[in-house]
């Protein structure tokens, strides 16, 4: 806890740290919430984010759960619908895979099928996204495939203030909310703003405003997208990148005021291109402002390949900053 207390007073803290600090002000603020999942206990999280919450908090708040993705998740739902307020830990995505019913058929539906009878207020974490090495089978960036289901809100935290606040908003949402914290990211380093106590998980924001060209993004391709832009400048192209953050639902409000002011669009999405984020908002920006645009929309996705573990290979098959900064310019010339 002394990581804790000295972060607390410099307010600079890794991503890591802001997804610790969110999960402990959440079970000091709410005896109803309690986390669980794979080795968040004894272990401290595969990516070492509830390290030390267990001797803080006991077992009975801090639950390690056997490798069984629809029993925990199908637990965390029951526990949801009679007032808790659980906390679930998928340690990577691509384990969500075995808790798709709950997840689809249940968390998401239930609401809706006793006619309002019944909230989920259920709040699941999950690790997502390439870059560490992780291989095929670890290194999926699936939060599209659940901002395809309707009654899930899908959250993807890309700053440190994002993870620290993100958690107090979903846990007040009365129905089930995911949020895809990408491994990456779990070693970044910021300043936390001590004047910010909570953010709004309905909206994108602006991160760097521009004239030129958007670029709309989220998860670790946003720092990708904020140097690009930063080169982009020194070109004389000023480009707007927006964080998405806010998958289901889409932004639409804040998406389109920024491509009606550019009038140019680059989309960076990890995911695979066909059916990703990125064809939906761009499907979107074809139907709604077609007449705004002045050059072709452009996507930058992962290869739809499984994801190398060679290092090179991995890099190669990931959106990067010089493909961002290609992409610009060849929808805009420099002023």
């Amino acid at each position: 806890m002394k990581e804790l207390a000295a972060n607390a007073s410099t307010n600079r803290m890794t991503y890591r740290e802001a997804c610790r600090q969110a999960i402990r002000e959440a079970l000091i603020d709410d005896p109803r919430t309690f986390l669980m999942g794979e080795d968040v206990g004894l272990y401290g999280g595969c990516y070492a984010v509830s390290k030390g919450l267990l001797a803080e908090f006991g077992p009975q708040r801090i639950r390690d759960t056997p490798l069984a993705e629809a029993t925990f998740v199908g637990a965390g739902i029951g526990a949801a619908m009679t007032g808790l307020r659980p906390i679930v830990e998928i340690m990577t995505c691509n384990f969500s895979l075995l808790a798709l019913d709950q997840i689809m058929n249940n968390a998401a539906t239930i609401p809706h099928m006793s006619g309002g009878q019944f909230a989920v207020p259920l709040v699941i974490r999950m690790a997502t996204g390439a870059g560490r090495q992780l291989a095929a089978q670890h290194s999926h960036s699936l939060e599209g495939w659940f901002a395809h289901i309707p009654g899930l809100k899908v959250l993807a935290p890309g700053t440190i203030e994002d993870a620290r606040f993100m958690l107090k908003a979903a846990l007040a949402d009365p129905n089930p909310v995911m949020i895809f914290e990408h491994i990456v990211l779990y070693n970044a380093e910021g300043d936390l703003d001590p004047d910010v106590t909570s953010v709004d998980i309905a909206k994108a924001r602006i991160r760097r405003s521009g004239r030129d060209i958007s670029i709309l993004t989220y998860g670790n391709s946003l720092p990708k997208s904020l140097a690009a832009a930063e080169a982009l400048a020194a070109e004389g192209i000023e480009a707007e990148v927006v964080d998405l953050r806010v998958l289901r639902p889409l932004d639409n409000a804040t998406i389109f005021e920024s491509v009606a002011g550019t009038r140019r669009c680059v989309i960076v999405d990890e995911g695979w291109k066909s059916g990703s984020i990125s064809a939906e908002i761009a499907a979107r920006l074809s139907e709604d402002m077609f007449f705004e645009l002045d050059a072709p929309i452009r996507r930058l996705c992962s290869r739809e390949v499984p994801v190398p573990y060679a290092a090179h290979m991995e890099e190669a098959a990931l959106p990067q900053t010089p493909q961002i900064i290609d992409a610009a310019r060849s929808l805009v010339k420099p002023r």
